[in-house]
């Protein structure tokens, strides 16, 4: 089962994620949480593998709450709750460590299968949001220091495990596809993030798409 907290100011919200978000699908809603301050003061103790966090809360906001969770010991995955709007959010999510983004009118489906994907190790951007993400990152650093680029210091499975996580694979389905061990995976990963001087899988993603490592919009999901 895949431990999973909700935190929105909505009761009705969170009522149709935990309907969504069922035992029957492998599923357990662990907590519900009405603002960040709440997700910060219960979360860390509960241990959830997902947190599916709201943006706009009282009290504490989901990018700030979303930092906090993310300092924490052995720190959940986040999953951003944002609308098609709200681009100003964006680059804030991903600097706090958000491990993606799903749009509040995603089908059923899609919820699904983003909260599957970030507990499997993985990132999850909406094809709605992924080509705004960068240019939101194009538009905040200075174009020199987007001229250098550290996918020299690579290797070539270093580049293909990149790749593969650009696409929106888990670790458990990049070590299938590239007939590895998973633990193998994680030390890539772990040297990827070293190299190209980035704090977690969803900075990495974006780095991909600047530097033509993958398209926009062009993510397996």
């Amino acid at each position: 089962m895949i431990r999973v907290a909700l935190v929105d100011d909505q009761a009705i919200v969170r009522a149709g994620l935990a309907r969504i978000l069922s035992p029957a699908d492998g599923f357990d809603v662990v907590a519900e949480c009405a603002d960040g301050q709440e997700a910060v003061e219960r979360l860390p103790a509960l241990r959830p593998d997902v947190v599916l966090m709201d943006v706009r809360m009282p009290r504490l906001d989901g990018i700030a709450a979303t930092a906090r969770l993310r300092d924490a010991d052995d720190p959940a995955a986040v999953l951003v709750l944002t609308t098609f709007g709200e681009d100003d959010v964006l680059w804030g999510a991903i600097e706090a460590g958000a491990a993606g983004f799903v749009l509040k009118d995603s089908s059923a489906e899609e919820l699904i299968a983003a909260v599957r994907a970030v507990a499997g190790g993985g990132a999850w951007f909406d094809p709605g949001v992924a080509p705004r993400v960068l240019d939101h990152y194009r538009r905040l650093v200075a174009p020199a220091a987007r001229e250098g680029t550290r996918l020299e210091l690579l290797t070539e499975r270093e580049h293909d495990v990149l790749r593969l996580m650009a696409r929106g694979a888990t670790n458990a389905e990049i070590a299938a596809t590239l007939f590895v061990a998973e633990a193998t995976v994680k030390t890539h990963v772990g040297s990827i993030f070293s190299k190209l001087d980035v704090r977690d899988r969803a900075a990495a993603i974006v780095y991909a798409y600047d530097h033509g490592v993958i398209a926009p919009g062009a993510a397996e999901q």
